[in-house]
């Protein structure tokens, strides 16, 4: 695969880890405010959320892109496109 090849869905994994960032960026200040903690671990949670979504996306997008890309070319080397998927599949 291409490195500089853009997914189905780049657009919106940018667009969550944009979010994942103003969130953090968030906790930060609220941390140097000296903020309550409930309110710092509910924008927390809300960076561990983005991200989390952001990286299922990901390993899907190459699930569903590379790997079919990959057994095409393979000429129907089920070994080689197995091995790609569990090494993608443990980021699940």
């Amino acid at each position: 695969m291409d490195s500089q090849e853009i997914h189905r869905h780049h657009d919106d994994i940018l667009r969550r880890l944009r979010r994942a960032d103003g969130h953090l960026r968030s906790v930060i200040d609220m941390i140097a405010a000296g903020r309550d903690c409930m309110d710092i671990a509910q924008q927390l949670q809300a960076v561990e959320k983005a991200i989390s979504q952001a990286k299922r996306k990901l390993v899907r997008d190459h699930i569903d892109h590379c790997l079919d890309h990959a057994f095409e070319k393979s000429g129907n080397d089920k070994e080689a496109v197995l091995e790609k998927f569990k090494k993608i599949s443990k980021y699940l």
